[in-house]
């Protein structure tokens, strides 16, 4: 059964939702679909990292994850895994570094689906110009969390 909780932050409500073991969501806003609102130490945990995060004291996240997704999704949100905080890379490095140069609209669609944003940071891929495109929570969001992390 997979359950909920809804947290503020500086970006607005955050919807954490997690089945078993495993976080599988971030919703931007205050519902997860297909989950009940529940309690559990996982999502205290979750919380309490996220907070740490918004304020500048957690770089990493120590989270059990479970993605879904197919196995090209599953490559891409792994490799998201390994950009450094305060970092970027554009969707092409990305796709170069998965193995496959020519995916940079795979890549992109990838980071769209993503499903736990912000602990699997698909906001430190931007476009090959140094511009910053699409982001489910939108652009000021994505904005603000580059930000944070290059402490400005």
């Amino acid at each position: 059964m997979k359950i909920f909780t809804t947290m503020s932050s500086p970006i607005g409500d955050l919807s954490i939702a997690a089945e078993g073991e495993y976080i599988t969501n971030i919703v931007f806003g205050s519902e997860v679909r297909g989950a009940a609102t529940g309690i559990s130490e996982l999502l205290d945990t979750a919380v309490s990292q996220l907070n740490e995060y918004f304020a500048k004291k957690r770089q990493r996240f120590d989270l059990p994850l479970k993605f879904g997704g197919t196995d090209f999704q599953n490559r891409v949100w792994r490799e998201l895994l390994t950009i450094p905080y305060g970092e970027t890379v554009s969707y092409k490095t990305l796709a170069e570094r998965i193995g496959n140069a020519k995916a940079c609209r795979a890549v992109g669609m990838a980071n769209n689906k993503n499903p736990i944003p912000i602990i699997i940071p698909c906001h430190r891929v931007i476009g090959a110009n140094g511009n910053l495109t699409g982001y489910a929570g939108g652009l000021d969001v994505k904005k603000f969390l580059l930000d944070l992390e290059q402490n400005k």
